[in-house]
């Protein structure tokens, strides 16, 4: 009995989420992912909130445009995180090819999303909306960073489930070290020999596999689609797969959970307290800001760099970098907004907000 509680056994938990909720058909690679699902669950919670508020008068939003509002939001973030990610971090993908889907950017399965970029997008989108709608845009801001965070921590638990952004290495004896063997596919050939044996089983043979790996250049498509194919073993639970695949992988720290945890949950906490009391326009966005970059700088101490890029400046990362501006830029924000000279907005769970009649062409969205 005291052997089932020895952390060392909790240590060696192998990561093998399948990434798919529903595959049709089997192994096409196409179906209902976890991935969407998470990020789609941030956004309906994110609505439930903001619709809740307008509905009682807590906004200067009509409730029948808060979906419109989501759902902006959501394209501007999307497209924004997307284009960031190409920018930042694999400018690569911004050259066409004469491969489907032709243009980098669409190659989604290359690549996913960068949360600076997702937040530059999603301002965009708030300021288009404002504009169109003729709300104030500071306060659209403060309601879109008090929802948007919880957004973000659906997002980071969809990269929990896909195995993506893991942990830097941990102690071997760390009880919540999680070994992903999506690190396989970014090895540089060590270790790779020991696959031998999880190659066969997935149909290649192992002399294949070893004069493959004598020559990664020239076989470099073949030993990628293998390591695929090994890792869909794993997640699908393949008992013959995993006792050769665990040993060979690095317990790392679950850093998107850290994340989740950090960048998205407590920033939300924090800023529903900040705002249960009345703010002026634009403090609680300019906080959440704040509070993010806070929590990134921290979570990423935990997590790798990518892989092409690594550690930058004073040993941090690009997204450590790129918070750090964000940290400063948020703070003078702050100041500007709690300086000026406009009534404080009630509080989110306060009594309603005295809302002005609305300009008759802005009551629907068109």
């Amino acid at each position: 009995m005291m052997a089932m509680l020895d952390p060392r056994i909790l240590a060696t938990y192998l990561h093998r989420i399948d990434p798919f909720i529903v595959e049709f058909p089997p192994s096409s690679g196409m179906g209902l992912r976890w991935y969407g699902t998470a990020y789609l669950a941030g956004a309906i919670v994110g609505y439930l909130i903001l619709h809740w508020m307008a509905k009682r008068g807590r906004a200067m939003i009509r409730p029948e445009l808060t979906f419109d509002f989501c759902l902006n939001v959501l394209i501007g973030a999307f497209i924004g995180g997307r284009l960031g990610f190409c920018l930042l971090y694999q400018p690569e993908l911004l050259g066409f090819t004469d491969k489907f889907p032709y243009w980098g950017v669409f190659a989604l399965q290359n690549g996913g999303m960068a949360s600076h970029g997702g937040i530059i997008g999603a301002l965009i989108a708030i300021w288009i909306f404002s504009y169109r709608h003729k709300v104030r845009l500071l306060h659209l801001l403060d309601l879109a960073c008090l929802a948007g965070p919880l957004g973000i921590g659906f997002g980071r638990i969809a990269n929990f489930i896909n195995g993506e952004l893991y942990g830097r290495p941990c102690p071997p004896n760390l009880w919540w070290g999680v070994k992903f063997p999506q690190e396989l596919l970014s090895r540089d050939g060590e270790g790779l020999a020991d696959l031998a044996p999880a190659a066969q089983q997935v149909g290649v043979e192992p002399a294949t596999w070893l004069k493959w790996l004598g020559d990664p250049v020239q076989f470099r498509e073949q030993l990628a689609g293998t390591l695929q194919h090994i890792l869909e073993a794993v997640q699908k639970g393949d008992a013959q797969v995993i006792p050769i695949v665990e040993p060979i992988l690095t317990p790392r720290y679950p850093s998107q959970l850290i994340q989740a945890g950090l960048e998205g949950f407590l920033v939300f906490i924090a800023l529903a307290i900040l705002w249960s009391w009345p703010r002026k326009p634009g403090v609680v966005a300019g906080s959440f800001v704040v509070l993010y970059a806070i929590a990134r700088i921290i979570g990423e101490q935990f997590r790798m760099p990518d892989a092409d890029i690594g550690f930058e400046l004073f040993g941090l990362t690009r997204g450590q970098e790129l918070s750090i501006l964000m940290l400063l830029g948020g703070i003078v924000f702050v100041a500007i907004c709690a300086l000026r000279t406009t009534p404080k907005f009630p509080a989110w769970i306060g009594p309603a907000i005295p809302r002005p009649e609305q300009p008759p062409h802005s009551a629907t969205s068109k």
